[in-house]
This record gives C-alpha cells, sequence and structure tokens, in this order.
C-alpha cells in the first residue's frame, strides 16, 4: 500500500498532514512517498494521492507543476484510485479560479467546480454534515467558495454550517474514489466513519481504525458539541 503525498513542504497550511499520520498509524506497513514541489509525482496508482490546502500563490505554482500530468491524473482518477484533497487543493484540479481583479488561472479541469477568491473576507467556521448515514465534523478557513458545474456529485449533505458555497446543499465533491473536501486539519482522526470509508476506497478492506475507542468517544462528543454551537 503506497501512500503519496503531494508537496507537503507547501500544502499542509493547518496540520492536514495528520490525515497521512493517522493512515499510516492504521496502516503500519504502507509506504509514504512525499513528493517535493521541486520534484516529479510519481503517480503510480493504487494505494492513495493526498494533497492538502495551500496559499494562493502556491496554487499557481501546483497548477503549473501538474499541468503536465493531467492525463495521468485523469486516469487515475477514473480507474479507482483513492485521492483525498483537503482545503482549497481541489480547487487545483476545478476548471478554473476567477481571482478579485476578475482575471482567471485554470486549473486542471479534471473535477466539475471552478471557484472565486475574496481575499479581503475570509470565511471562517465550523462544519456539520452527513455521510453514508453518519455525521461528519470540521473546520472551514478559506478565501474562496466554490460553485459546482453540470455532473458535480457532492461529498457530504450540510446539515449545519456552509457547503460549497453559502447556498450549496452539499460540502466537497466526489468522483469514483476521489474525496475532495474544503475542510481542512486532522479530517480523519476527528471523523472516524469517513476514515473508514477512505481505507476501503484504498483498498484497505477490514483494517482497523487506530485509537478507535478514544476515536469514537471523541468523535460523539464532538458531535453533540457541533449541534448545540452550529447555526
Amino acid at each position: 500500500m503506497r501512500i503519496e503525498v503531494l508537496f507537503p513542504e507547501y500544502c499542509s497550511l493547518f496540520g492536514d498532514l495528520f490525515n497521512v499520520k493517522y493512515l499510516q498509524a492504521c496502516l503500519p506497513g504502507a509506504e509514504r512517498v512525499d513528493v517535493s514541489l521541486r520534484e516529479e509525482p510519481e503517480l503510480s496508482g493504487g494505494g492513495l494521492v493526498y494533497m492538502g490546502p495551500m496559499s494562493e500563490r502556491t496554487q499557481e505554482k501546483v497548477i503549473k507543476k501538474l499541468m503536465p500530468y493531467k492525463k495521468r491524473i485523469g486516469e487515475l482518477i477514473d480507474s479507482g484510485t483513492a485521492f483525498l484533497l483537503t482545503g482549497n487543493a481541489l480547487e487545483v484540479l476545478g476548471s478554473h479560479i476567477i481571482r478579485e481583479d476578475g482575471s482567471r488561472l485554470e486549473g486542471l479541469g479534471l473535477l466539475p467546480v471552478y471557484a472565486k477568491q475574496d481575499i479581503m473576507h475570509r470565511h471562517n467556521s465550523v462544519f456539520l454534515g452527513e455521510w453514508n448515514g453518519a455525521e461528519v465534523t470540521g473546520f472551514k478557513s478559506q478565501f474562496t467558495m466554490a460553485w459546482p458545474t453540470e455532473g458535480a456529485k457532492g461529498l457530504f449533505t450540510v446539515k449545519k454550517g456552509v457547503g460549497l458555497n453559502k447556498k450549496c446543499p452539499y460540502e466537497g465533491l466526489r468522483v469514483n474514489n476521489l474525496f475532495a473536501t474544503y475542510l481542512q486539519g486532522p479530517v480523519l482522526p476527528l471523523n472516524p466513519c469517513f476514515a473508514r470509508g477512505l481505507l476501503e476506497a484504498m483498498g484497505a478492506h477490514g483494517a482497523e481504525l487506530a485509537f478507535e475507542g478514544a476515536a469514537q468517544e471523541a468523535y460523539k462528543a464532538r458531535v453533540a458539541d457541533f449541534y448545540s454551537k452550529v447555526r
């Protein structure tokens, strides 16, 4: 089992690499491959490809780096390779990003979504949603909102909080075994149900969740707390 982490020196603004560390705890035999922005991605298929949130300036560099691999990434998505994109990483694979001055930054065009920047107004919120009948909690801090286009399939149904944009009924996107969400930080250890689903998508059938007892107790307490605080 291989976990390929794209550009961890830049794409982990909110401690998102703890998602990878948690997966390593669940899969102690997994091979972790960190790919620097100065290196070429392997994209060998199987296991998981992970990318976390980055600055707006880094987005431009990452898009430029990955554009020659657009066809390969599309092939992996179509063939069912698992991807996890957190924070604004999903925008890299989207159609385009509309900058605040009205100019466009073209993305890889592999996800049915585009984003709009609003650099003067950072959106911060907590989120409560549903995935496969279970609640999902998380945090959002972003300068963009996203608009899904034809054929988009949401990842989490919004129960409380904001989806891809303030009027969208769902948060994130799913294409085959690609999971993309604006939620950031340690999403997987905070949501055991989602972590288990990702492990299944990776082909790690029957893998045990690390620290499952403690994770489940903390999850239940957090869901109850979110219900009391999120409007």
